[in-house]
């Protein structure tokens, strides 16, 4: 799958979700008004921005934000995003920012007297807090009439977390999440969780193999991914199935056996928990459309 998704959350305020799990390079383009923020969040993988018919490039990389601003011309944007790799933009006016912050600019660099008109580059860390809630707006499952609603909350969020300069929200309620190493072993019982998900390990074995106790799994778990680890795998392997079923190259019992389901009727009942349809139907509707 390789899409770019964009939600115009309100006026000049707006939300992009970039997504390339194919083997190939995306390249998405988008002009960009002149005065408007940037920030650019690397969930996984590498991006490239191109400046100046690509006489000039900033990278992207896997847990950095970038934040861009130049009153003085306009600053398009040009990604190309690595196989394999998410990304995630806000794009926001300078005024609809200080009407936000005005009142704590001197967090805020260039919003001070002296920087608020000249440009301005940054490069830092996605934190803990940040982490969790951009890979909720990736995993998300709510009823599309409120998805709007849920990626306004989501982009104020990620503003205020991003200039919070007091202790960090999530490291207070979940301490083991300021250890470097923990967070890499909670993302190394991501990836065994995935690499096996037809026939996952129990949350024990899962603990035992990165070396987390089973409550520190489970809370971080949470933290980060914004789900329960069953949770997560469930909503994976139905999007996962989802997409095998787009293929076309499927059909639905050979689906359900690719992401561990012995017998149909499981599958099929998942399938519907999720999506609020059956696979069979729901590959009836993707002939329809294509007719």
């Amino acid at each position: 799958m390789s899409a770019q998704e964009i939600i115009a959350i309100e006026d000049d305020f707006t939300l992009i979700r970039f997504q390339n799990d194919t083997p190939n390079l995306l390249v998405a383009e988008r002009k960009i008004k002149q005065g408007l923020l940037q920030f650019h969040f690397g969930l996984k993988g590498h991006g490239k921005f191109l400046f100046n018919a690509g006489s000039y490039t900033l990278d992207l990389k896997e847990e950095k934000v970038l934040l861009l601003y130049n009153p003085e011309k306009e600053l398009p944007l040009h990604l190309e995003l690595m196989p394999n790799s998410w990304a995630i933009s806000v794009i926001i006016s300078i005024q609809k920012f200080h009407a936000l912050f005005s009142t704590e600019a001197s967090y805020i660099p260039f919003l001070s007297d002296e920087n608020r008109d000249k440009k301005y580059y940054n490069e830092s860390d996605i934190s803990p807090s940040m982490a969790i809630v951009l890979n909720q707006l990736f995993h998300y499952s709510l009823n599309p009439s409120i998805k709007n609603l849920y990626y306004k909350g989501k982009g104020y969020e990620l503003m205020s977390l991003y200039f919070n300069r007091s202790d960090d929200p999530t490291i207070e309620h979940c301490p083991f999440l300021n250890d470097e190493e923990n967070v890499l072993k909670i993302k190394k019982a991501k990836a065994i969780l995935l690499a096996n998900m037809a026939e996952p390990p129990s949350l024990i074995n899962l603990a035992k193999q990165v070396d987390l106790s089973l409550k520190k799994l489970k809370m971080g778990f949470k933290q980060i991914y914004g789900a329960t680890v069953y949770g997560f795998l469930f909503d994976y392997k139905m999007e996962y199935a989802r997409k095998l079923l787009d293929s076309g190259s499927y059909n639905v019992n050979e689906v359900g056996l690719k992401i561990g389901y012995s017998t149909g009727s499981h599958f099929i009942a998942a399938f519907k928990k999720k999506f609020g349809t059956t696979p069979k139907k729901y590959l009836l509707s993707l002939n329809v459309a294509v007719s």
